[in-house]
């Protein structure tokens, strides 16, 4: 039995603008309250079979430590639902870059945000 792996590390964190600029230009996306995702699936990342960006707009949190909170929650409930998404990744041998906008209001619960982010995730693995 080995040990299942729920670290969140500098690995998932996508970082080159080229990418990200790739999501927006021929992405697929994926909406499920409070999270809009932008996808590409063509994506070849050496680290990861999935690397993601998270975004909270300044115009709906002004302040960047609400910004900040937000974007931890939504890590968090990444890092705890993320096996699903990884398995099915690994074994149809595909990888995927994620750029994921919280769009709602309001902050809200990890407890909320993780039944949602594993809502996107089964979306996500159904579109793909």
């Amino acid at each position: 039995m080995h040990d299942i792996d729920h670290s969140f590390g500098k690995s998932f964190k996508l970082c080159s603008q080229a990418e990200i600029d790739l999501i927006f230009k021929n992405g697929i996306t994926i909406k499920e309250y409070p999270f809009i995702a932008k996808i590409n699936p063509e994506f070849q990342s050496k680290k990861e079979v999935f690397q993601i960006v998270i975004s909270a707009p300044k115009r709906t949190f002004r302040h960047a430590h609400d910004r900040n909170r937000i974007k931890r929650l939504c890590k968090e409930a990444i890092r705890l639902n993320k096996e699903a998404l990884q398995n099915y990744l690994l074994h149809s041998n595909k990888s995927v870059s994620i750029f994921l906008i919280y769009s709602a209001k309001e902050e809200i619960s990890l407890e909320v945000l993780s039944k949602k982010i594993t809502r996107l995730f089964k979306k996500l693995t159904e579109t793909i």
